[in-house]
């Protein structure tokens, strides 16, 4: 438990702060490409076809700067639950730190990152695929709703609108983790087994391709999909959590005024911790 839970926070923050910044980057950009056009119709059917595209790629840069701190962690937790009990052959490393300093030692920088090429391969679509679909979701959901709602200007509609939001939030975000963990998995089963090979394999019997023939000839197709029943159902809960929690955090904290960013441009105010890019969001 100690490598992915120390790391927990770090990465979360790092995804999220990642993800927020390119999208900021992406819409400086875009509102500086789009001052001229005068079109309003036009302005905001460019807006609609990007918000995808942006999404996926901000995402993926969020998931290539998570992966260079998940990788050695994920390696470590590998190591360490291949282990047997103390007395056995195999119980070399006494804990987390016991196995970093080993590892280091022996194999260098490198053998901590083993793994690494297929971490990328893992969190980079992943990643892009993640906030693409909970926008998708959201913005969709939101709209069908919108659609069939009566509008009420009195304070019990509004509570329940914020619980609404809130919901649809956890639905969107719930989906978004479940896909994309559908996905990827079988790039996660080959990650797992070149993590958990002997810190000595020969670097051929380490490549993605080389042990995705491997697995397939001995296993077939279906071996890239074992536990993946589990990994949804832990899935759906637990990113349905994530996004509700994040974007609560985000509205106390602009209420408070931090991570408000006031721009001149157009005459808006950004503000420039909040993830999402739809009108519900």
């Amino acid at each position: 438990m100690a490598p992915p839970l120390s790391t927990a926070a770090v990465v979360n923050a790092l995804i999220f702060s990642s993800y927020g910044e390119s999208s900021r980057l992406c819409d400086v950009v875009f509102h500086k490409n789009n001052d001229n056009d005068t079109n309003d119709d036009k302005k905001n059917s460019t807006k609609m076809q990007s918000s995808w595209i942006k999404s996926f790629v901000c995402g993926s840069f969020a998931g290539g700067v998570q992966a260079l701190v998940i990788c050695p962690s994920e390696h470590i937790k590998c190591r360490l639950q291949i282990q047997h009990g103390v007395g056995c052959k195999d119980h070399i490393f006494k804990g987390p730190f016991d196995a970093i300093d080993k590892i280091l030692k022996n194999h260098g920088f490198s053998g901590l990152y083993r793994g690494f090429i297929c971490t990328a391969w893992r969190e980079i679509p992943a990643f892009g695929l993640y906030f693409a679909t909970y926008d998708f979701v959201k913005e969709q959901v939101s709209n069908i709703i919108s659609t069939n709602e009566i509008e009420d200007a009195n304070d019990s509609i509004e509570q329940n609108s914020s619980s609404r939001e809130w919901a649809i939030s956890a639905l969107a975000g719930g989906c978004s983790g479940a896909l994309t963990w559908a996905a990827i998995y079988p790039f996660d089963v080959i990650k797992t087994r070149i993590q958990t090979s002997p810190l000595n394999t020969p670097i051929e019997k380490r490549r993605i391709l080389y042990l995705f023939q491997k697995i397939n000839k001995e296993h077939g197709p279906k071996f890239f999909f074992r536990g993946l029943g589990v990994t949804l159902l832990r899935a759906f809960p637990v990113n349905a959590i994530i996004f509700p929690v994040y974007e609560f955090t985000l509205l106390e904290l602009s209420q408070r005024g931090i991570g408000i960013l006031k721009s001149s441009h157009n005459g808006y105010i950004e503000e420039s911790t909040v993830h999402t890019t739809n009108n519900n969001g």
